[in-house]
C-alpha cells in the first residue's frame, strides 16, 4: 500500500504514468484509466526500449503515449514539455475537422456529394470553369480537388482577399476526384462549409459534441479570418490527441455514449484514394476523409514536424506522439519496429523490475541540454555589454549576456522589435519564461545554455507549446559578437544569415 501510494505522488508530481493512476488523471472523469503495460499485453521493456531509440535517434521527441485496450500503459514527456501543457497540432487538425464534417452530414445539414460551388454563390468567379463546378465535399475531405501544386501556391491565409473567393479563384486543372494533392485550402473549406451550414465556426460546433465529452480542457483553434482554420492551427494537450484516437477505435462510442457515427469513422478511415506506390513510405498507403493510411494497417491523423495520432485497431491500440522532427518516417518507423511487434493478444507475467525501470525512465525525460563549460573564459570581459546588430529580418536589435554568480544562470538580453527581452538559461537544465522571437509571438519558452568553446557562447530555446528550438550562438572575437540562429524545424530555411554585432 505504502508503494502504492508512493507512486501516486510521484506521478502527480512529475505527470508521467505507467500502471498507476494520476491524481489528475482521478479528477477528469473524461480520463483514460491507467495501467501497468504487462497487464495490457505488452513488455514494459519494449516499451523502454522504444523510448530509448526515440531519445537517441529523433530529434526530438516531445512527447509519447501509448493506450491498449483503453488504457494508457506508458507516457511521457521530454521537458520542458508536459503532460498539462498544450501543443500545436498542425495537420492533424484536418483530422478534427474531418470530424465536424461527418457531425454535419449525421444531422442532415451536408452530403458528400454536395457541389463546392453550392455554398458560396456569392464567391464563385463569374465564369466558373467545368472543373470547378464539379468540385464537391468528398473532393476536399480526399484532396483530389484537381488543382496543381504551383496554382495553389498562390492561395495566402494572410492576404486581405475573402479566402473562399480566392480559392474558388484558383484553376482547376484536373477534373476533381482524378488528381491526388495534399494542400490545407482545402480543409479551410471544409470549415467554411461547416460553418455556412450550421451558423457556428468548427470550434464553436465542436466543443459540445466531441471537446466537452472527451474532457479536452481550454483547447484553442486559430481563426483565419472568421473562419476556423481547419486544415491547422488546434492546440491541444497529449492525452487529448490519445482520447481522439480512443474515440475512433471504439467506432466512435465514448463512456456508453455514441459522438460520432460509425459509418462515418469507417468511411473516413479507409482508403478512399490513392496517393502513391512507395512500400515504404506511409504517406503512399492510401488516403481517406483527412486521415491517412499505415503501412502496417491501420490509420493516423498526422502533422509538421511530428504530431501523431496512431490508431492500429487490430491490435486495439493508439500511440499519440508529439515532437519537432524533420524525419517524421523515422519517428513512425520505430513504432513500427519496436512498438507493434511486441503487442500480444494475452496479458503477460507482472514484472516489476522492468516497470519500475521504464517509470524511472519515463519521469526523467528531457530534450538535450547544451554540454559545455559554465565558465566564460576570456569573453567575460563582455559580461553585460550590449551589442548593437546589423539590420535583419528577424528583427533583433540588441544582444548581451549577464553573468551572475557562480552557481547562477547566464542571462540573455535581447531586444527584439522594440521590446527588451531577458531570458535565464540554465546550465544543467531548462529555465522557464517566456519570449518573443522574430516571427514568434510572446509565448511560453524554455532556455539552457553553456560556453561551446573559447569565446562562444551557444543558447538553446525551446517554444514548448510547439516542435520549435532555436539554437542560438554567440562567438565574441575582434571587439564584435557574431551571432549564429538554427531552427529545429522550419517551414522555410532553417538557418537566417549570420548577424554581426557591434558595442553600443
Amino acid at each position: 500500500m505504502k508503494s502504492c501510494v508512493r507512486k501516486r505522488i510521484l506521478c502527480a508530481a512529475l505527470s508521467v504514468c505507467t500502471g498507476v493512476f494520476c491524481s489528475a488523471a482521478e479528477k477528469n472523469s473524461a480520463a483514460l484509466p491507467r495501467s501497468t503495460p504487462e497487464a495490457q499485453g505488452i513488455s514494459s521493456s519494449a516499451i523502454l526500449d522504444f523510448v530509448t531509440a526515440a531519445d537517441q535517434q529523433v530529434d526530438a521527441m516531445n512527447s509519447f503515449m501509448l493506450v491498449r485496450h483503453g488504457h494508457i500503459v506508458a507516457e511521457g514527456w521530454w521537458s520542458p514539455y508536459a503532460a498539462e501543457t498544450p501543443h500545436s497540432m498542425y495537420s492533424l487538425s484536418k483530422s478534427f475537422t474531418s470530424t465536424a464534417v461527418g457531425l454535419a452530414i449525421n444531422e442532415g445539414k451536408l452530403s458528400l456529394d454536395d457541389e463546392v460551388l453550392k455554398f458560396f454563390p456569392d464567391a464563385a468567379p463569374v465564369a466558373p470553369s467545368e472543373n470547378l463546378k464539379q468540385m464537391r465535399l468528398r473532393d476536399l475531405l480526399t484532396m483530389n480537388t484537381g488543382q496543381h501544386a504551383e496554382d495553389m501556391a498562390k492561395f495566402a491565409f494572410d492576404t486581405n482577399v475573402p479566402l473562399v473567393q480566392l480559392f474558388l479563384s484558383l484553376p482547376v486543372a484536373h477534373k476533381p476526384g482524378t488528381h491526388f494533392w495534399y494542400n490545407t485550402p482545402a480543409t479551410f473549406m471544409e470549415s467554411a462549409i461547416v460553418q455556412k451550414v450550421t451558423g457556428q465556426t468548427v470550434f464553436d460546433y465542436l466543443k459540445p459534441r466531441l471537446f466537452d465529452p472527451l474532457g479536452i480542457e481550454n483547447p484553442t483553434w486559430e481563426m483565419k479570418q472568421q473562419y476556423t482554420f481547419g486544415g491547422s492551427g488546434l492546440h491541444i494537450r497529449t492525452e487529448d490527441i490519445a482520447r481522439f484516437g480512443q474515440l475512433y477505435l471504439q467506432k466512435g462510442n465514448w463512456r456508453g455514449q455514441p459522438l460520432v457515427p460509425a459509418a462515418w469513422i469507417e468511411s473516413a478511415t479507409s482508403r478512399q484514394t490513392s496517393n502513391g506506390s512507395n512500400p515504404a513510405s506511409d504517406w503512399d498507403q492510401g488516403y481517406g476523409f483527412n486521415f491517412w493510411r499505415c503501412r502496417p494497417g491501420g490509420y493516423r491523423g498526422d502533422g509538421a514536424f511530428g504530431q501523431f495520432c496512431i490508431v492500429i485497431p487490430e491490435q486495439d491500440t493508439v500511440v499519440a506522439i508529439t515532437s519537432g522532427t524533420r524525419d517524421m518516417q523515422g519517428v513512425m518507423n520505430l513504432v513500427w519496429n519496436k512498438i507493434l511487434p511486441a503487442l500480444k493478444s494475452k496479458p503477460l507475467d507482472a514484472d516489476e523490475a522492468s516497470d519500475k525501470k521504464l517509470t524511472e525512465r519515463l519521469a526523467g525525460l528531457t530534450l538535450h541540454l547544451q554540454q559545455g563549460s559554465a565558465a566564460p573564459g576570456v569573453a567575460a570581459k563582455w559580461a553585460g555589454k550590449t551589442f548593437a546588430l546589423s539590420t535583419n529580418d528577424q528583427k533583433l536589435e540588441t544582444v548581451a549576456l549577464e553573468f551572475g554568480g557562480a552557481n547562477d544562470p547566464v542571462t540573455l538580453v535581447l531586444r527584439c522589435d522594440g521590446v527588451e527581452q531577458r531570458i535565464a538559461c540554465g546550465k544543467d537544465s531548462w529555465i522557464k519564461g517566456r519570449m518573443t522571437y522574430a516571427s514568434f509571438e510572446e509565448q511560453p519558452v524554455a532556455a539552457c545554455g553553456a560556453w561551446t568553446e573559447a569565446g562562444t557562447y551557444t543558447v538553446r530555446l525551446s517554444f514548448y507549446e510547439t516542435p520549435f528550438r532555436l539554437t542560438l550562438g554567440l562567438k565574441f572575437a575582434e571587439d564584435k559578437l557574431f551571432y549564429d540562429c538554427e531552427y529545429n524545424v522550419s517551414f522555410g530555411p532553417t538557418k537566417p544569415p549570420q548577424l554581426i554585432g557591434t558595442p553600443q
